[in-house]
């Protein structure tokens, strides 16, 4: 049986990326990545004012020598959201060929468009038959690839490190008093310190600096073997609260994670539904100057999201082939 191909719609942010691929993934599809493009006309339209149109995103470059007819379009992000439905509606009609189309997060327009919409729980989530609603972030990260290393027991912290957004700040004396404490842990064996893309540069060197005890590791490579190995043999993970994608990611390793709180310049409510829902199924706790162990169940969101998608579809197809 040939393969399924899916389209990865984004704009290129590595927050959708993990999102798109980890589904694609999951739904056991080879992939291309196309980046998303809107003209400067474009830009700053919200998708529900937007025309249904190829001329409202970067639709040439994105046709261009095409490979292999996409069986999904999976999309993420504002910016994707019309080139799926404009995306489906002509590849449908020029090839004669059924394409799923699917977004993930709020596309703000009506989900009668997609043939999934999946919103996370934390998130005002939509309602209908199509919708899906996850609990956290759907992520590009399987079990095998942060299976546990971690077979003496030993007392390894896995620090991952964000950054500023919309609604927090992020400078060294946020962390300062963070590694203050990690020092003072008695039986830490190690401190993986893991940086993120949006991880500014300056803090990031300065911890290294201040911080030179030599059971702090630190890695600024971005490198994904090198984070999931971190999430590998880490005993527990610290996470810093700016990314539910990254307590997400996390989250599927079963170990305890402490949340590390950053000093908020805007409402972050979604953030505490978020982190009101991740405490009420187990999976964190805020960072309080000491270290427990507790156990949970592994969340592998994409995974149980992909076994609905792929049920329901191959009832629809079912039900078109009895008509």
């Amino acid at each position: 049986m040939k393969a399924l191909h899916s389209w990865l719609l984004t704009e290129g942010a590595h927050g959708m990326i993990s999102q798109v691929e980890g589904l694609a993934k999951a739904l056991n599809t080879t992939f291309d990545h196309k980046k998303v493009k809107l003209p400067f006309y474009s830009k700053f339209l919200p998708p529900i004012i937007t025309p249904k149109n190829r001329a409202f995103f970067n639709y040439k470059q994105l046709t261009q020598d095409i490979a292999v007819i996409p069986d999904f379009l999976i999309s993420c992000g504002r910016k994707s959201v019309i080139a799926n439905v404009v995306l489906k509606k002509i590849f449908e009609k020029k090839y004669n060929k059924v394409i799923q189309n699917i977004h993930i997060q709020d596309p703000k327009i009506s989900s009668k468009f997609f043939n999934f919409v999946i919103t996370p729980e934390h998130d005002n989530p939509l309602t209908g038959r199509n919708v899906l609603i996850s609990r956290g972030a759907l992520h590009y990260l399987n079990e095998e690839d942060v299976k546990n290393t971690n077979l003496k027991k030993e007392k390894v912290i896995t620090c991952i490190l964000g950054g500023p957004n919309k609604y927090y700040d992020f400078f060294f004396k946020d962390m300062e008093s963070i590694f203050n404490q990690l020092i003072g842990l008695n039986n830490i064996s190690r401190v993986n310190v893991i940086a993120s893309r949006r991880t500014p540069s300056d803090v990031f060197e300065k911890l290294r600096l201040v911080f030179n005890d030599k059971k702090f590791n630190y890695d600024y490579s971005l490198q994904k073997i090198n984070y999931t190995k971190s999430l590998a043999e880490a005993s527990h993970i610290f996470v810093t609260c700016d990314s539910t994608s990254m307590i997400s990611e996390a989250a599927i390793t079963g170990k305890p994670i402490y949340i590390v709180k950053l000093k908020n310049i805007k409402n972050d409510y979604r953030f505490k539904r978020f982190f009101n829902l991740f405490k009420d199924l187990g999976i964190i706790r805020f960072f309080e100057g000491s270290i427990d162990n507790w156990t949970y169940e592994k969340l592998y969101e994409t995974k149980r999201i992909s076994k609905i998608i792929i049920r329901k579809t191959n009832e629809h197809f079912k039900i078109c082939k009895e008509q």
